[in-house]
């Protein structure tokens, strides 16, 4: 059974246009680069949803030989070819310039991200895979978006969702992102961390086809707390949701220290590790895998993931981007749809 899945190329004036073209022209390495994903290529439909002419434009300054094929957002997607890009369109409302963010185009991009949720959420593709994008232009335009992540929870539907980075060997979650770090200790309370727990347990098995995930779960505070003498959030607040999770058949392991828990002997043994807040687990998930590595959204009845970087203006039509994290987003996009397709 074939998997349709869709890109969103991002940011016009960054480097999502780059790497989506990259990974055309080096499709024939396709099988290599996600095998480790356990999907055979031949499996695989793929388009873009961008404005083409940009694509082209992009392609020239780049150097690169792409033939650009026109598809109809309900018309079934064609199998990925070296050097050939199928292309939802959806056109610019000005034309890019490199490196520079212009406030007129916030509306394309989400443009992109909206037919590409809905398209999913209609069952018609099994996936979306996004590039960048750039939160403060799309604020600027007067649109109030502060990630892929929360901007797609709305439009699914979804009461809660998850963040949760992948790399070779490590899987970070967070109980909480794109906060302040002074509100992020009130922002932890029992029932996020139960809600967000459950979502991560129950993606491992739906998702990553793990029958009893095995989680660790950070305290907030050094040293967990130091048996409540650096901070009270674990014990009035993590342990006791941790017990009732547990009462669930929900069972992690925590909380433990973040500076310990990263340790080779503790990740050997684990399926996830469950951080606090945004920089006390993403630092260690890029240091072991960035560029190689994939943002994923759990808990929306869509499959997302994205890539680990962020919209590298200075980087665009250089031709010195990256496209590893596009890989990695992409066989992830693959692995989890196909689980999802195993278990109806």
């Amino acid at each position: 059974m074939s998997l349709s899945l869709v890109i969103t190329a991002g940011e016009p004036a960054g480097i999502g246009p780059d790497v989506v073209l990259k990974l055309a022209v080096n499709w024939q390495a396709a099988q290599d680069n996600l095998a480790w994903s356990g999907v055979a290529v031949d499996q695989l439909r793929l388009a873009v949803i961008a404005d083409p002419d940009m694509l082209a434009r992009r392609a020239k300054q780049l150097g690169l030989d792409v033939t650009f094929v026109p598809v109809d957002a309900g018309a079934e997607l064609p199998m990925m070819q070296a050097r050939q890009l199928a292309v939802i369109p959806v056109p610019m409302v000005e034309k890019e310039q490199l490196g520079l963010l212009n406030v007129a185009n916030a509306s394309y991009v989400l443009e992109t991200l909206k037919l590409a949720c809905d398209g999913c959420l209609s069952q018609r593709w099994q996936g979306m895979v996004t590039a960048p994008v750039h939160k403060g232009i799309i604020n600027d335009a007067g649109v109030a978006f502060s990630g892929h992540t929360e901007f797609l929870q709305e439009r699914t539907g979804s009461e809660q969702v998850v963040m949760m980075l992948a790399t070779a060997g490590l899987r970070v979650a967070l109980v909480t992102t794109h906060l302040p770090l002074r509100e992020v200790a009130d922002a932890i309370t029992g029932e996020r961390v139960k809600q967000i727990s459950r979502i991560l347990y129950r993606s491992l098995q739906q998702d990553f086809a793990v029958t009893q995930p095995r989680v660790l779960v950070c305290g907030l505070n050094p040293h967990a707390g130091e048996d409540g003498h650096l901070g009270r959030e674990e014990i009035d607040i993590i342990i006791p949701a941790l017990q009732e999770l547990a009462d669930e058949g929900i069972n992690l392991t925590g909380p433990l220290p973040a500076d310990t828990l990263f340790a080779q002997h503790h990740l050997q043994h684990a399926d996830a590790a469950l951080a606090m807040y945004h920089d006390q687990g993403l630092p260690v998930l890029k240091h072991a895998g960035f560029g190689k590595a994939a943002n994923i959204t759990l808990g929306m009845p869509i499959v997302r993931t994205s890539v680990d970087h962020g919209t590298a203006l200075d980087l665009a039509g250089t031709g010195l981007a990256n496209e590893g994290s596009l890989w990695t987003a992409l066989g992830y996009a693959a692995l989890m749809a196909q689980a999802r397709q195993a278990i109806g």
